[in-house]
């Protein structure tokens, strides 16, 4: 017993050992706090939209959140451009403050119940501006809180916490909702943004790990793309982003009209369903804190195992069974989108990093555009299980993708050998094992059910 809980202790040192860095411990102490406040306010928005300022229209909420997430798209040179130039540390100061302002002018429109669905339209775009130049600039400014060694630690524990708030945020908001209303949400994230601002001017800026800039030269702004395009690898992964972003990461399309057509619940139902596909993703994200450098072989599993997900919650005859879907989508979709993070930065040179990840993220969430609206008018038209097979055939396309690749540059062979299922690649890097320190050629063993 004592054995298994020395073991169990130096596992979770291990999983949070980036909080050793004081500066990642102070940042992360903020970003919690604000995670909850925007995930409350996320369910809120989505909420209003789906039963106070339309009649169940699924097709409003996703384009909401086209208008939300479209700006990651459209502004992707100068937001790419930016967190390689600019300061991140002030910068994230801007857009956190302006993202609270946002927040705080549509609380205030909600609970004066002056809100119209122009406003939230406006609101959402505004906020996407804002959140474009933000994410990017987030995303890489982890690279400067710890040294390279804990980095894909570090980028795991951020999507922990920001998992985290995703489990708690909705189920405090569908409380308030039935509460006070979903107004006083939006102003309660408004306050929230101060945590993480408090948070990023008490950091120690002499010990920040700040790297070499990106030289200022006319062609830099187009630069991500070429260096991407010179890389096999990346194009597999964005490619896969792409088509799960696109059409598959709509949940709050998939969750609310679910809740709200299919199992007729409230708005304590519709947060705790949020909230139980939030447990799958902090799981996904602690399990990816375990890790070593990923390979894309895992996020072919993650992307096949996504697929099935969405299958299972098409099918769930009830509320809590639909639940326990969810859970096993959060723990895919953590699984591909953290490992991606952290492949890409690890793999990306240090002056290319806020172009690169700026092009992960406007695949990630710009493309929502894209996608969002036809996964509305598929839920309006054939009904939201219809709706869920779309989600389905993301990830299973998304696992097509990285069988082509490993079959291309890893030289993947599947054979049956002796009754057994056999995978196996030349550099030595197992699907099952996302560590690449094998030298010789990785066989993976399944019995066939007879």
């Amino acid at each position: 017993m004592a054995a298994m809980r020395r073991s169990f202790m130096s596992e979770m040192k291990g999983t949070f050992r980036s909080l050793s860095h004081y500066n990642y411990r102070v940042w992360a102490s903020g970003a919690i706090v604000s995670n909850i406040g925007t995930w409350m306010q996320r369910t809120a928005q989505d909420w209003i939209v789906l039963t106070q300022l339309t009649h169940r229209n699924a097709t409003t909420v996703g384009v909401v959140m086209a208008l939300q997430f479209g700006p990651q798209l459209l502004l992707l040179p100068v937001t790419g451009f930016a967190a390689d130039h600019l300061d991140r540390r002030k910068l994230l100061i801007a857009t956190q403050a302006s993202m609270g302002l946002l927040a705080l002018g549509l609380g205030i429109l909600t609970v004066a119940g002056l809100v119209q669905l122009w406003h939230v339209y406006v609101f959402a775009f505004l906020l996407g501006c804002v959140a474009a130049f933000d994410s990017p600039a987030r995303q890489t400014f982890v690279a400067e809180l710890v040294d390279e060694a804990h980095l894909s630690n570090a980028v795991a524990l951020n999507s922990t916490s920001f998992n985290a708030a995703r489990m708690i945020g909705p189920a405090i908001a569908g409380a308030l909702i039935a509460l006070v209303g979903s107004g006083w949400v939006f102003l309660i994230n408004a306050a929230s943004f101060a945590a993480v601002i408090g948070s990023l001017t008490f950091l120690r800026v002499n010990e920040l790990h700040r790297g070499s800039k990106a030289v200022r030269t006319p062609g830099s702004l187009v630069e991500g793309f070429r260096y991407v395009w010179k890389r096999p690898d990346l194009k597999a992964v964005l490619l896969m982003l792409f088509l799960i972003g696109t059409f598959g990461i709509n949940f709050p399309i998939f969750i609310s009209t679910m809740s709200v057509t299919v199992f007729h619940a409230g708005a304590r139902q519709y947060g705790l369903l949020t909230s139980m596909m939030a447990i799958g993703s902090v799981t996904g994200a602690l399990l990816a804190a375990q890790r070593g450098k990923p390979h894309i072989a895992l996020l072919l599993a993650a992307a096949a195992v996504f697929g099935f997900g969405f299958v299972l919650a098409a099918v769930m005859p009830n509320v809590g069974l639909f639940g326990l879907a969810l859970i096993v989508i959060g723990v895919s979709t953590q699984t591909l989108t953290t490992s991606t993070i952290s492949l890409v930065q690890l793999s990306t040179e240090p002056a290319m990093r806020g172009r690169v990840m700026a092009i992960l993220l406007a695949i990630v969430l710009g493309c929502t555009p894209l996608g969002a609206p036809l996964v509305g008018w598929v839920a309006d038209t054939f009904g939201p299980r219809r709706a869920l097979g779309v989600g389905a055939a993301s990830g299973f396309a998304a696992a097509i993708v990285g069988i082509r690749y490993l079959a291309k540059y890893h030289h993947l062979r599947v054979r049956i050998d002796a009754g057994r299922l056999r995978i196996s690649m030349d550099d030595g890097e197992a699907i099952a094992d996302s560590r690449p320190s094998e030298p010789t050629v990785a066989e993976q063993e399944v019995k066939l059910i007879r």
